[in-house]
């Protein structure tokens, strides 16, 4: 068996991988609240040819390759842009808005582009209704006032000022270790550890989203040397697959 063809394509495989993750990186570079991932990888078995003794300074291995081995989400804060809506809110901090999915499911997402149901609900663009410390509805999008604490109120016909809940913020230990479902949502896993409801060092900003944290230039950059990094690769198995020609030959 020629080592060197399949850790070569053990290679290729991997920086598909990282090419993946750059491309789904780039492609939500307009993604409120996206926060980018980042391919991390280790290196394959060793073939141990000599094992170091008392009498070796060292020994003599071959090494099989490499394999992805994590997709680690960045929760770096994204720029901060304003907006005209007084529903648009943002988190400066590490914290997450809770929502609730149709079937009762907690999610948590940044994204903070809510909007009103029908029956005065906070909810998200899918219609997953954000959760509020005693939560009221909201008789319309006007003269409504989210503090940087989370509080949420509105102004009724005489002016006067009604309280209608505070939002929930959630905190994790990892938050890296959320699980990703998609449509800006996470989920708690074992790896993330159990939400903590708390907006100590958060800062809720209304009229505002947060933006991506994808620096473009980076991951072009990041790209680039993925694509060569995949092109040397083929370059070796194509190396190993004239040397099998060769021995090939030799026995006619």
């Amino acid at each position: 068996m020629m080592i060197s063809l399949y850790t070569a394509a053990a290679g290729m495989s991997a920086q598909q991988f990282h090419i993946d993750t750059i491309s789904n990186n780039l492609a939500n570079i307009n993604t409120t609240a996206y926060k980018r991932v980042r391919a991390e990888f280790q290196d394959l078995i060793y073939l141990p040819i000599h094992r170091p003794t008392a009498y070796d300074a060292v020994g003599l291995d071959v090494g099989l390759g490499v394999c992805p081995a994590a997709s680690y989400t960045i929760f770096e804060q994204g720029n901060i842009e304003k907006t005209e809506n007084p529903l648009d809110l943002s988190l400066s901090g590490p914290g997450f808005f809770v929502v609730r999915g149709p079937g009762g499911e907690i999610y948590y997402t940044r994204d903070g582009s809510f909007k009103l149901d029908a029956a005065g609900n906070l909810v998200t663009s899918d219609g997953y209704r954000v959760e509020l410390e005693g939560g009221q509805q909201l008789p319309g999008a006007e003269n409504i006032t989210i503090s940087q604490d989370g509080r949420i109120s509105y102004l009724d016909a005489e002016g006067n000022e009604v309280f209608v809940g505070r939002l929930v913020i959630a905190q994790f230990d990892n938050p890296a270790g959320l699980e990703k479902v998609g449509r800006n949502l996470y989920r708690s896993s074992p790896a993330s550890g159990e939400a903590r409801i708390s907006n100590a060092g958060v800062t809720v900003n209304q009229y505002s989203l947060e933006g991506s944290n994808v620096r473009v230039v980076d991951e072009m950059i990041r790209l680039i040397t993925a694509q060569r990094t995949y092109e040397l690769n083929s370059k070796a198995v194509q190396a190993s697959d004239e040397m099998l020609s060769i021995i090939n030959n030799l026995r006619r």
